[in-house]
């Protein structure tokens, strides 16, 4: 079979090698991926290895979806032709996270799904929403969980609720999703007029361009009376988690996520408006299952942007690199 190893850092140093297929071992599953997304979480690790403290050789990516092909001795869970995905964690089944659960993230800790082949142990795997195709379910293991976690499962969302959300990525896109789905109002920001509009078609209810308001917060705090949103899901970083808490509003959540910008937090302010600032890492199975039963009932369909053949995986590194996208970027396998 066919597998991409990083082996040194950079995306255009990621190549396709030949394994052999592993058999099942008592309580694994041998999954035929067919399709995988790219977080932005990969891309950093394909980027820069070394300074991840990524091992090498290294399979990369977290997220994929495929078909069981064969299940090991004692496996009760899935049978031959099953559609699943694979969890990020592969050890955080329910309750909090671990140090542990932690050390178990597919494509980072452990190889990735960014081949033809993979085998996972059963627990470390989740049945596909049945109304989804392989590239929309691959989606969901990382971007699609660690929105439903912020949102639903820290969050509490309820309806009217008002979320703010930065950008039109992956996590962005659907926690869009996921607040319309639950009755909640979305202010979403973006540099795009044209991302706003795709935005403001699928649900949000307000929108802003922080190229043209950079101030973007005092804009929320407008279109709430001057009260504020209740959720913020902060994929910015330091360099925006300053403009969010002067967002939210007294008693808030804002669900840390990003690591991508360099800033300053105002500790003061936080203790002053009582706001809960929860560093949010992607989610456990149990979360996982419950999302993908929401997504089935009301058939939700996630944002996938572009598509590109396995052979082609460098080129959709290089497009994640661009940021141009709206939604999640895939490779089928």
């Amino acid at each position: 079979m066919k597998a991409y190893e990083i082996r040194a850092s950079g995306i255009d140093a990621l190549k396709l090698y030949d394994r052999e297929i592993r058999k099942p071992a008592p309580g694994e599953v041998l999954v035929r991926v067919r399709a995988s997304s790219i977080n932005y979480r990969d891309y950093l690790n394909v980027l820069d290895p070394v300074g991840r403290g990524i091992a090498m050789p290294r399979t990369p990516n977290s997220d994929g979806a495929g078909e069981v092909v064969e299940v090991g001795s004692g496996v009760s869970r899935f049978t031959p032709g099953d559609r699943v995905m694979g969890t990020f964690f592969q050890c955080w089944i329910g309750g909090g996270i671990s140090s542990d659960a932690m050390a178990s993230a597919l494509g980072g800790a452990l190889d990735g799904v960014l081949a033809e082949y993979v085998v996972l142990n059963e627990h470390g795997l989740v049945a596909m929403p049945p109304h989804l195709t392989f590239q929309e379910a691959s989606t969901l293991p990382c971007a699609a969980l660690t929105a439903w976690h912020s949102l639903v499962e820290m969050g509490g969302l309820k309806p009217g609720q008002i979320v703010l959300l930065l950008g039109t990525g992956g996590v962005s896109i659907m926690a869009l999703q996921f607040a319309v789905m639950s009755g909640a109002r979305v202010i979403i920001t973006s540099s795009s007029d044209e991302k706003l509009a795709r935005a403001k078609a699928m649900g949000a209810w307000q929108t802003i361009n922080y190229k043209t308001q950079p101030d973007w917060e005092k804009a929320v705090l407008d279109m709430t009376g001057g009260l504020g949103v209740d959720h913020v899901v902060e994929v910015g970083g330091a360099g925006t988690v300053e403009r969010s808490v002067a967002a939210v509003r007294v008693g808030g959540t804002i669900a840390m996520i990003g690591v991508l910008t360099e800033g300053t937090l105002n500790a003061t302010a936080v203790m002053r408006k009582s706001i809960r600032l929860q560093g949010i890492y992607v989610g456990s199975r149990s979360m996982f299952e419950n999302m993908n039963k929401a997504i089935a009932a009301h058939e939700m369909r996630p944002v996938v942007d572009r598509i590109f053949p396995l052979e082609e995986a460098r080129a959709a590194f290089h497009c994640m690199g661009e940021a141009g996208h709206f939604g999640k970027i895939v490779v089928t396998v």
